[in-house]
This record gives structure tokens, sequence and C-alpha cells, in this order.
């Protein structure tokens, strides 16, 4: 049985690993030439980023492999979580690769994204259905010992909630520091949730994520060095969907991750509004560039985000007391 000792052990370890690789990694990334280009339509004050060596999500995918498989505590869940983890990473590896390596701009194209996306999902969705005690049962928030059956619709809504937690990871990762410190909080909500819970796989997988994050956090706060690309927004999407997936706890998402929630639908709206009517809701999407362009300096978005997701992770914590 794991306890809050252990999960310091593996906060620690992911935490040194990543701290010891950004420095051997992105100066390799700087060879080979892997940069960003920064979008005209974007913030100007984004112009000075172009260049800065991306892909970094292979040294937050690395510390989590080394520390899970060091930490004797490998089961089935956590496998599972490290495929996913893994498989959502790749997708955004071969996205990333195609676009500063091979120097084609728009990367996979957004069906072949999606179709890979959906295919995870779905394994996960079924995976889940075939070996949880709830079956196609879901916890549901704020009501104690209720669950929602859903029976034939598990696997779609499994797969709508991955899907928009994947891409609202992605969307997040537009500020320095924003998207791996959103995430850091969630996760580590997440490692307190499954150690109350028993399950301690999830709860070191968790723990192990966070001290990456936070490790990467040296390397990619505000001015970043580097920037972890689709190889490390998709793949940390992909493992927090993962966990609350393994955890019966889909329908806190919308909570914990109301940042994912807040980009992604800030998105939606954009395009959908512009379509529409030739108008746009916000100055610039997703939500995080609006507050830039309000005039907001780019730390003080990054705290504020990170500050309201504290807020939501309490909620969703108290949510299941």
């Amino acid at each position: 049985m794991s306890n809050y000792k252990d999960i310091i052990r593996v906060i620690v370890i992911s935490f040194t690993i990543t701290l010891l690789l950004g420095p051997i990694l992105i100066p390799i990334l700087k060879r080979l030439k892997v940069g960003q280009s920064v979008r005209e339509e974007g913030p100007k004050t984004h112009y000075k980023k172009s260049g800065t060596p991306t892909m970094g999500g292979i040294i937050i995918i690395a510390a989590l492999l080394i520390t899970t498989i060091s930490s004797g505590l490998l089961n089935r869940d956590m496998i599972v979580l490290l495929l996913a983890t893994i498989g959502f990473g790749l997708i955004g590896f071969i996205d990333d690769f195609i676009k500063v390596v091979l120097k084609r701009s728009l990367g996979l194209r957004a069906y072949q994204k999606l179709l890979g996306q959906i295919v995870l999902a779905v394994i996960l969705a079924i995976y889940q259905s075939n070996n949880s005690v709830l079956g196609t049962k879901i916890i549901v928030p704020f009501l104690d010992n209720t669950y929602l059956d859903l029976g034939m619709l598990y696997v779609p809504f499994i797969v709508v909630v991955v899907l928009g937690t994947v891409n609202g990871a992605n969307f997040t990762d537009g500020l320095d520091g924003l998207a791996s410190g959103v995430t850091l909080i969630i996760l580590s909500s997440f490692s307190l949730i499954s150690l109350k819970a028993g399950m301690d796989s999830i709860a070191i997988f968790s723990a192990a994520l966070a001290g990456a994050c936070l490790g990467f956090l040296r390397h990619n706060s505000y001015p970043a060095k580097v920037f972890m690309g689709d190889t490390g927004s998709l793949a940390l999407g992909g493992a927090v969907s993962a966990i609350a997936v393994l955890l019966n706890l889909s329908l806190i998402i919308p909570i914990v991750g109301g940042i994912y929630l807040a980009e992604i639908v800030s998105v939606m709206i954009q395009v959908t509004s512009f379509k529409l009517t030739g108008k746009r809701v916000f100055l610039m999407a997703p939500i995080h560039h609006h507050f830039e362009q309000k005039g907001w300096k780019e730390t003080k978005v990054v705290v504020v985000f990170w500050i309201v997701t504290v807020i939501l992770c309490l909620i969703g914590i108290y949510s299941l007391s």
C-alpha cells in the first residue's frame, strides 16, 4: 500500500530526471534545428520565440518511463496509462517531426490526427468497460455513491471525453509554462484522489508525471528554453484523460480540467461565429491569447490560469469527499 512518502519520492525522482535530461536533450534539439515556427497572425510579442527548440515533450515522456518502470508498482493499469500517454505522444511526435524536421508546415492532416486519437480512445474505453468492476458505470461528482450507467453509450462518451481533453491540452500549450503548469496541478489532484481510493499504481503514475511537468517548468517557464510541442501536449492530454477513465471519473474532467475546456470551447466559438457571422467573439483564440490582446503580460495570464486550476481542482476533490 503506497503512502504520501511514496508519492513524494516518485515526484522528486521524476523531477530530478527531467532537470538532468533538459541540458542534455535541449542542445541536441537545437543542433537538429527543430525550432518552433510562430504563426504570423499570433501576438506580436511571440515573434521572438521563433526558433526556440520544440518536441521537448520527449523529456517529459522519458522521465515518466524511467520513474514508473523503476517504481516497482508496474501493473496492468499503469501499463495501460503508459501506452495511452506514449500513443498520444507518438501522434504528436509524428506531427512535430513533419512540421519542424521535414519542414512541412501543416504537419499531419486534421483527419489523420483525429483518426489516431479516436482509435486510441476506443481502445481505452473498451479496456475499461471490460476490466473495471463498474463496467460501463461512471462516478457522478457531488453525489455520494451515485453512478451513471451509460451502457452502449459508454464507448462514444469516453471517446468524446478523451478527444476533448487531449485537444484541450493541445490548445492550452500556447504560452511558456501554461500547459505544463496547469497539467501539473491536475495530476497532483489525481494522485491524491487515487491514493485515497487505494489505486496505488494510478497514484504513482500521476505523481511521476506531475514530477516530470514540474521539472519541465525549469526549462519551459518564461522565457522558455524549449517547448513541449504536440509531442508533449498530446501526451499530457492523453495521460490526464486515461487517468480519469481508469478512475471512472470522466465527469470530473470538465471541473479539474476547466482551463482545457475553456481553451477548446473558445476556439469552437470563435470559428463558428466567424463562419456564420464574419465576426469574432474573442480578440484572438484560444482564450489565453484573448487576454494577451487585452494587455495582460504573458506571465500574468499563465499565473492566473494556474490559480484558476488550483481552485477548480480543490472543487473537484471536494466533489468526491
